[in-house]
């Protein structure tokens, strides 16, 4: 396409959100061109020169422009403004298409119901999300998925799983849906939505960038996110030094001195992996105890053994300092024997201190995406995680409302593990399935009422 404006992309391997950037040029039809910056210290320095200090993958250029990251890259997606830059005309229609079922996420949860909706000759458009592929991505070794005795890495497993969709008629798009409304109650809408041949009772499901679909069933499976602490150095320093994803970034700050904040199974998971390339690795935990398994908290007691972690139990980070150009250096802490220490910063013995590290990584738990299902009328809870009907037999991923179903950890805030996504988003779509059948039963009755009604006399 000599017409298309030059992409180039920075890259290191084992980076998920590198595979994302892709991901989302290849769906777009442009060419780009890519360096990967892994054990080559020249092209390192190049990206970091060119991308005005990051030391994070990827950074994407357009025409020599800056465009950043992948929280960049996706953010100018969502409003329609990659496009442009891309010169990419964006269709004038009011509704793309219709479809029997939607599937909102890319996660195990919503590739699993991928496969067994495809299967059922149900045709799903699978919306990409935000974070494609969702949490999966982010783990080097998934090493207690079954079938897999040696382990497989998550970006691998979900790839797999994909290809696996699409064998059986899963269509992709990239994008993220930002809101759910019943046909009927999109009065600006309707007409269009019943000449591309949807109900009243289908939904319009519309994405940040514009494009509206109808769908006579929607499977919400657009995960959870990673949350952030929301402290003083927080905005400024993402990419430079702070990150949520340790297998992404960790390799940029080899020999420096990192801080994992978190207590769980990513936590932990991340602090192991980091040993490969840090001086030292500290876990800093607001309480005593750890919420991980037992696996992981095993792990990291041998990497403490071994010198390799240090643990800063009932401690809380409340500022990063720092600047873009020259990174993270050091952050403050605060410490309480009881715990929970920001909650006690009048009690005197509440010690607060800084500690000189070259990186923090937060894994400190998810916010569930629901926010586009609000004005459905389907229940979440107080943490926005949806709501289904559960119990036993059919329509267990049911929600309150008639024709959307949820799985994954879009629902799942206890176990989260990437089984019990799969075994929820097979659920998810067979419920969708049955529900699709009896929407055609009854429209077949309507039509068998409408043709046994005697025409009217002249």
């Amino acid at each position: 396409m000599s017409d298309q404006p030059r992409v180039e992309i920075y890259t290191k391997d084992d980076c998920s959100y590198c595979e994302k950037a892709k991901d989302l040029f290849d769906a777009k039809g442009i060419e780009y061109e890519t360096y990967n910056v892994t054990g080559d210290d020249d092209l390192f320095e190049e990206m970091v020169e060119r991308a005005e200090g990051r030391k994070t993958a990827p950074e994407v250029f357009i025409d020599d422009e800056l465009v950043g990251g992948w929280d960049e890259t996706s953010a100018l997606d969502e409003t329609g403004e990659l496009d442009e830059k891309l010169g990419i005309e964006r269709p004038d229609c009011e509704i793309v298409e219709h479809r029997r079922l939607l599937i909102a996420g890319t996660g195990i949860a919503g590739l699993t119901a991928a496969i067994y909706a495809g299967r059922s000759n149900n045709a799903p458009l699978v919306i990409e999300g935000d974070e494609p592929g969702g949490q999966l991505t982010l783990t080097t070794d998934v090493a207690n998925y079954p079938g897999f005795p040696d382990g497989i890495s998550g970006p691998e497993l979900v790839n797999n799983m994909k290809a696996q969709a699409r064998q059986f008629g899963a269509e992709f798009k990239n994008g993220i849906v930002t809101d759910v409304q019943r046909v009927s109650e999109r009065a600006e809408s309707r007409d269009a939505a019943h000449e591309a041949g949807a109900s009243d009772r289908s939904f319009c499901v519309e994405l940040t960038n514009g494009d509206l679909y109808t769908a006579d069933a929607v499977i919400a499976a657009s995960g959870a996110s990673a949350r952030t602490l929301g402290i003083p150095g927080e905005e400024e320093l993402m990419g430079y030094g702070l990150s949520t994803c340790a297998t992404c970034d960790g390799a940029f700050f080899r020999d420096e001195d990192m801080l994992v904040v978190g207590g769980g199974d990513a936590a932990m998971e991340e602090a192991s992996f980091l040993t490969k390339f840090a001086d030292t690795v500290y876990i800093a935990h607001r309480r005593e105890e750890f919420r991980a398994e037992d696996y992981w908290i095993d792990r990291v007691h041998e990497h403490v053994e071994d010198g390799n972690i240090e643990i800063m139990k009932n401690t809380e980070v409340i500022e990063i300092h720092g600047s873009p150009e020259d990174g993270i250096d050091h952050a403050t802490l605060v410490r309480n024997e009881l715990g929970h220490p920001t909650d006690r910063l009048e009690d005197p013995e509440t010690e607060e201190f800084d500690f000189e590290v070259g990186a923090v990584f937060f894994a400190i738990g998810h916010t569930p995406n629901t926010a586009y299902l609000e004005g459905t009328g389907v229940e979440l809870d107080e943490e926005g995680y949806l709501q289904t009907r559960g119990g036993d037999g059919g329509g267990q991923t049911a929600t309150g409302v008639e024709g959307i179903f949820g799985a994954g950890d879009v629902v799942d805030f206890h176990y989260q593990q990437a089984v019990t996504a799969a075994g929820m988003g097979s659920k998810a779509a067979i419920d969708a399935d049955e529900y699709l059948e009896y929407l055609e039963r009854e429209r077949e009755s309507e039509l068998e009422e409408t043709a046994d009604v005697p025409a009217a006399d002249d």
